[in-house]
């Protein structure tokens, strides 16, 4: 499923046309990225937690010349499904 199927479902289940559907999904991505970016948990019964986590530099390999570079450290994305998700 992409956007604009999750797009559609949302206008036939909620009862909205396609622009208003667009919009309350819009609006519902970027209110997770903006807490997100704030570092903030956004948690969903029943669905999921979405969570910022600290990856440390580590060393990996050049698969390409074998050479060891460092891989510099960074902030990722986690996201950990609600236990019955997909049930």
């Amino acid at each position: 499923m992409n956007k604009t199927d999750l797009t559609n479902e949302i206008a036939a289940k909620a009862g909205l046309n396609k622009e208003q559907a667009k919009a309350a999904l819009n609006a519902c991505l970027e209110s997770i990225a903006q807490a997100l970016a704030n570092e903030d948990k956004v948690q969903l019964i029943g669905f999921g937690t979405f969570s910022i986590v600290e990856k440390p530099e580590r060393t990996g390999i050049n698969p390409r010349t074998k050479e060891k570079i460092t891989i510099a450290a960074r902030k990722s994305v986690k996201f950990k499904p609600a236990t019955d998700l997909g049930k």
